[in-house]
């Protein structure tokens, strides 16, 4: 029996006015915290007690038994205003019978878009650029200031291939590049033109490309994927760019790499334990860094708003959700 007047919970405030859109499905029993940060883990799992649907964010870390039983049995969904799922116990949750939504299509393009300024900045030293004109000390262009890589002709290697890799992928061409992606299976919009790209190993794609970029979920078998031996492979001048999840890579091995010059650049737009960075990372210069920015458009926040709103929605009413996460059995 669906509740009447259920409860719900939403751990942040998030673009546009998700409030308004509970009160015009007919839902008006619905609680927001005020402040615009994380929610402290006490004062969360306090906040959640009796909700029926909970909209989170992935500040949300372990959302995991302990938090279920804060909620109560009567949960019914947790809507991830997020396209990956990390900070969800997804077993715990199968085990409850619950739901779990999320919020994929919005986060595609800009996201990839993203990839895209990261790879084109390490290639580039825009942020040595940037500091050495704020700094007040640049003299004026010179023959060997800032040298950086050249994009056109190179070769991108896309590890993942769902919508993000193949979106980052669909940019390429512009820039005449040789594309190589890594996948569980084949992937035939990656082959056909104009992308015209070449399924590899991983060991045999790290060893070619000379531009890395992220866009594998993070799981168990995910976690560490690129670590100190794959490192290793790359090109001596090799761009490593992650805007999929922190963990995919051992920030402690890039950090060696990167200071002794084994790998050339990267580009990071999320870290391992965010918002805190391996220790010396933050200390070179070969890195360019943005504060997890890749959906972060007022357009496509909005629109993972109304995704994540709408899946709470959806479940509420025991109709099918729009973008539900597929849970183990």
């Amino acid at each position: 029996m669906l509740p009447t007047n259920p409860r719900i919970v939403i751990t942040r405030p998030l673009p546009g006015d998700p409030v308004r859109r509970f009160h015009k499905a007919g839902f008006e029993n619905t609680w927001i915290y005020a402040q615009d940060q994380r929610l402290p883990r006490a004062q969360l799992l306090e906040a959640i007690a009796g909700a029926h649907a909970i909209v989170s964010t992935p500040a949300d870390t372990s959302i995991n038994h302990e938090f279920f039983e804060a909620a109560g049995p009567q949960l019914i969904i947790v809507s991830n205003y997020a396209v990956g799922v990390d900070n969800i116990d997804l077993a715990e949750a199968g085990r409850r019978g619950m739901l779990v939504g999320h919020t994929p299509d919005a986060v595609t393009e800009p996201t990839a878009d993203v990839a895209w300024l990261l790879l084109l900045a390490t290639a580039k030293r825009a942020y040595e650029g940037d500091s050495l004109v704020r700094s007040g000390n640049w003299s004026g262009v010179g023959p060997n200031q800032l040298l950086g890589s050249r994009v056109v002709g190179k070769t991108l290697f896309i590890i993942g291939a769902g919508r993000i890799g193949y979106a980052t992928a669909r940019r390429a061409p512009g820039w005449n590049m040789n594309i190589l992606y890594h996948a569980r299976t084949q992937h035939e919009e990656f082959e056909a033109p104009p992308i015209n790209a070449r399924r590899v190993t991983l060991e045999d794609g790290l060893r070619e490309a000379d531009f890395v970029s992220l866009h594998t979920p993070m799981s168990e078998e995910t976690r560490h994927l690129i670590n100190a031996d794959r490192l290793a492979l790359m090109k001596p001048d090799a761009v490593l760019i992650n805007t999929s999840r922190g963990g995919v890579i051992d920030e402690r091995a890039l950090v060696e790499a990167l200071r002794e010059k084994r790998l050339g650049a990267a580009g990071l737009d999320v870290f391992e334990h965010e918002p805190s960075l391996a220790p010396g990372l933050s200390d070179l210069e070969n890195v360019f860094f943005l504060p997890h920015l890749g959906s972060a458009t007022r357009e496509d926040r909005q629109w993972m708003m109304r995704l994540a709103v709408d899946n709470a929605i959806a479940a509420l009413k025991d109709e099918p959700v729009p973008h539900l996460f597929p849970l183990p059995m």
